[in-house]
């Protein structure tokens, strides 16, 4: 990695993307840091609880909802509106038409997703408006031309900074390094590491007791790290043979050659979804609080739309076996439905058979689709498992060890280490293209 590094560090070329992507990082940081008009960050601590949305959106804007700064949304409307429309290229034939278009239908599909992704900014900003609100964050919440005033300029903010985000990504794509959303994505994580890094040398400052479980839990980051490194470069290999055909004087075909299949082709999209649908209960109990918390209402004695209403959000506490189990489900099944949507067997059978290829021993049509989602099917499984383990580490730590916050969550160390991947496979390929002498030289 460092070798890499110091490799495309030495390319006049490619030291202008690293510095140009550097540069793009430092403007999204100072956006992070820049509180918006009319808000008391100091009252959005209360908002941002562990297990809520906020908690989960506040994750992945790096800190910035928590701070109520220009960049509180982060890529979260971008990333919901790549969610609506690729699922909906499945389901609208003029969509899946664009999909199949090339660079052109892509461009569309883009601009499609931008104008998704804009609505989806305004329809949170808006949101997070009143949820600020009714936790006394906004300064003038008056109903006269103040309070309207007030909210404009919030919810504008809010919309400018997501779209600006998206934006800023787009100069990465185009002039940077790496995929310009993941790189801001990775940045944010990242810039709360010192923080939680300090949160805990503070906890052993004061309870020296707590120094072999930070280092415990330290080490098992590493391990973590190590593990989530072999399962993005891990991938069955399906074995292809193509049959040889005869055109005139000229041979074709007759080459071996294989189909990756990724362990954990999904990523964190399946987590993302869990956490997302986990995260209801949390967030509904901020409007309509805990009635079994309510002593006078306890005393009185709960009606059952009130006591099922208290053992939901008991059953979803973030801190329990029980969530943890549910969110370990939830996300193998959000992993099959994923891959179902990206990885068609029947799809790749077609093709097969149309380019006289085949798996050895197994007989073209429906008995290569019938292997090809067998040999998914488990691998699938496998790289599900192995999310769900990471994802739902934080929880069960906790329940051995309650008083050790757990810094960072499993699924943003799994963004770090994919990005980070991705980024260096990134600078290999265009050194690769820049090194190779071309057979004209």
């Amino acid at each position: 990695m460092f070798e890499t590094m110091r490799s495309a560090w030495k390319t006049p070329e490619l030291r202008k993307k690293i510095l140009y992507t550097l540069l793009i990082i430092i403007i999204f940081r100072f956006g992070c840091a820049l509180t918006v008009p009319f808000l008391d960050p100091s009252r959005l601590a209360d908002m941002v609880t562990n297990g809520s949305i906020f908690g989960y959106l506040d994750t992945l804007s790096g800190g910035a909802l928590s701070k109520g700064t220009v960049f509180s949304l982060s890529i979260q409307p971008y990333i919901n509106a790549q969610i609506i429309v690729q699922l909906l290229t499945y389901a609208l034939p003029p969509l899946e038409n664009l999909q199949k278009e090339g660079e052109e239908g892509q461009k569309k599909l883009q601009k499609i997703t931008g104008f998704v992704a804009l609505g989806i900014s305004i329809v949170m900003a808006y949101a997070y408006y009143l949820t600020m609100r009714s936790k006394g964050a906004v300064l003038y919440t008056g109903k006269d031309f103040e309070g309207i005033f007030t909210a404009i300029v919030i919810i504008s903010t809010f919309v400018a900074g997501s779209n600006l985000i998206v934006w800023l990504g787009n100069l990465v794509n185009e002039k940077g390094i790496g995929n310009g959303i993941s790189i801001i994505l990775f940045a944010g994580i990242i810039a709360r590491v010192p923080s939680d890094l300090m949160i805990m040398w503070e906890q052993v400052k004061v309870d020296h007791n707590m120094i072999f479980p930070v280092v415990f839990l330290l080490l098992i980051y590493v391990v973590m790290i190590g593990f989530i490194v072999l399962l993005n470069e891990s991938e069955r290999r399906i074995p292809i043979s193509y049959a040889r055909r005869v055109v005139g004087r000229k041979q074709y075909g007759g080459q071996n050659t294989y189909i990756p299949v990724k362990v954990a082709m999904s990523g964190v999209m399946p987590i993302i979804f869990a956490m997302a649908f986990m995260s209801i209960p949390a967030t509904i109990e901020m409007f309509v609080p805990d009635p079994s918390q309510n002593t006078a209402k306890v005393e009185a004695g709960l009606n059952w739309i009130e006591k099922f209403y208290a053992g939901v959000l008991h059953f979803f506490n973030s801190t329990s076996v029980w969530y943890a189990l549910v969110y370990f489900v939830l996300i193998i099944a959000f992993n099959y439905f994923y891959v179902s949507m990206i990885y068609n067997p029947i799809e790749i059978a077609n093709q097969l058979r149309q380019s006289n290829g085949g798996i050895p021993g197994i007989r073209p049509g429906k008995p290569t689709s019938d292997f090809i989602q067998r040999v998914l099917s488990k691998i699938t499984l496998i790289g599900a498992v192995a999310l769900g383990l990471i994802a739902i580490f934080p929880i069960i730590f906790g329940l051995f060890q309650p008083t050790l916050r757990v810094s960072m969550a499993g699924t943003s160390i799994l963004i770090i280490v994919s990005v980070a991947l991705e980024t260096l496979r990134t600078l290999e390929s265009q050194m690769i293209v820049r090194h190779h002498r071309g057979f004209l030289e």
